[in-house]
């Protein structure tokens, strides 16, 4: 196989949960192919370079290989070739330990809504 859908690929090598998700990041403008926007249906080749914004950090991984079916964790690494800058992986992660919501005393849990809002923040990708 010498092509592959750029959202069946991400969803494969386990860059989104499901496809689904892979497809409205590409149609939100949050997945760059080789710098420029694409459309979840654009086909990949080796050696195409892919930034994936994802919350604070925008994760940037090179094509290797196209997997037939959706990959365990240990394999990931025979399918891309990470290139996310080491700073850009250290600020996430101390927006991420330093992130916290501040709630009164006695106001119980979160409601339904509130998690939702704290979800969209996309700290706890």
């Amino acid at each position: 196989m010498e092509e592959q859908r750029i959202d069946k690929w991400l969803w494969l090598v386990r860059v989104f949960k499901t496809r689904s998700q892979a497809t409205d990041a590409c149609k939100g403008g949050l997945v760059k192919l080789n710098n420029d926007d694409v459309k979840p249906a654009k086909d990949l080749k080796l050696g195409d370079r892919i930034a994936i914004r994802k919350g604070p950090l925008t994760v940037q991984v090179e094509v290797k290989a196209f997997p037939k079916s959706r990959l365990s964790a240990k394999q990931v690494t025979d399918f891309l070739v990470d290139h996310t800058p080491q700073e850009d992986i250290e600020k996430a992660r101390l927006i991420r330990e330093t992130a916290f919501v501040v709630r009164d005393r006695g106001a119980g849990r979160p409601t339904k809504k509130e998690r939702r809002d704290l979800d969209s923040w996309g700290l706890w990708d």
